[in-house]
Protein backbone atom coordinates (compact mmCIF):
# COMPACT_ATOMS: atom_id res chain seq x y z
CA UNK A 1 0.00 0.00 0.00
CA UNK A 2 3.13 2.51 0.46
CA UNK A 3 3.78 2.43 -2.76
CA UNK A 4 0.12 3.12 -3.54
CA UNK A 5 0.44 6.19 -1.41
CA UNK A 6 3.82 7.29 -2.43
CA UNK A 7 2.14 7.70 -6.17
CA UNK A 8 -0.74 9.29 -4.75
CA UNK A 9 1.13 12.16 -2.76
CA UNK A 10 3.34 12.63 -6.39
CA UNK A 11 -0.70 14.13 -7.73
CA UNK A 12 -0.36 16.42 -4.91
CA UNK A 13 3.04 17.05 -4.32
CA UNK A 14 2.68 20.32 -7.12
CA UNK A 15 -0.07 21.42 -5.67
CA UNK A 16 1.74 22.34 -2.39
CA UNK A 17 5.27 23.10 -3.53
CA UNK A 18 3.01 26.20 -5.84
CA UNK A 19 2.48 27.25 -2.23
CA UNK A 20 5.80 27.13 -1.11
CA UNK A 21 5.22 23.76 0.81
CA UNK A 22 5.78 19.98 0.75
CA UNK A 23 4.97 16.67 2.15
CA UNK A 24 6.67 14.29 3.57
CA UNK A 25 5.36 10.51 3.65
CA UNK A 26 6.09 9.29 7.31
CA UNK A 27 4.72 5.68 7.84
CA UNK A 28 1.50 3.66 6.24
CA UNK A 29 0.23 1.56 8.89
CA UNK A 30 -1.37 -1.79 8.86
CA UNK A 31 -4.50 -0.44 10.09
CA UNK A 32 -5.06 2.01 6.77
CA UNK A 33 -3.55 5.21 8.41
CA UNK A 34 -0.95 7.56 6.86
CA UNK A 35 1.37 9.99 8.52
CA UNK A 36 3.11 12.68 6.88
CA UNK A 37 5.12 15.70 7.67
CA UNK A 38 3.83 18.90 6.68
CA UNK A 39 7.31 21.13 5.43
CA UNK A 40 7.92 24.34 3.83
CA UNK A 41 5.18 26.52 4.31
CA UNK A 42 2.94 24.19 4.91
CA UNK A 43 4.67 23.42 8.58
CA UNK A 44 3.67 26.89 10.06
CA UNK A 45 0.65 27.56 8.25
CA UNK A 46 -2.24 27.96 10.50
CA UNK A 47 -4.84 26.87 7.79
CA UNK A 48 -2.28 23.27 7.24
CA UNK A 49 -4.81 21.17 9.26
CA UNK A 50 -7.68 22.20 7.00
CA UNK A 51 -4.98 21.52 3.82
CA UNK A 52 -4.35 18.18 5.53
CA UNK A 53 -8.02 16.93 6.34
CA UNK A 54 -10.13 18.94 3.05
CA UNK A 55 -7.32 18.34 0.87
CA UNK A 56 -4.89 15.89 1.14
CA UNK A 57 -6.71 12.94 2.88
CA UNK A 58 -9.68 13.49 0.38
CA UNK A 59 -7.33 12.90 -2.16
CA UNK A 60 -5.77 9.95 -1.18
CA UNK A 61 -8.94 8.22 -0.09
CA UNK A 62 -10.02 9.00 -3.46
CA UNK A 63 -6.98 6.75 -5.08
CA UNK A 64 -6.81 4.17 -1.73
CA UNK A 65 -10.43 4.02 -0.66
CA UNK A 66 -9.39 1.31 2.26
CA UNK A 67 -7.40 4.36 3.87
CA UNK A 68 -9.19 5.12 6.93
CA UNK A 69 -7.09 8.67 7.80
CA UNK A 70 -4.52 11.00 7.30
CA UNK A 71 -2.37 12.31 10.19
CA UNK A 72 -0.18 15.19 10.18
CA UNK A 73 3.17 14.33 12.73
Amino acid sequence: MRERVEKAIEKIRPMLMAEGGNLELVEVTDEGTVKVKLTGACGGCPMSQMTLKMGIERILKQEIPELKEVIAV
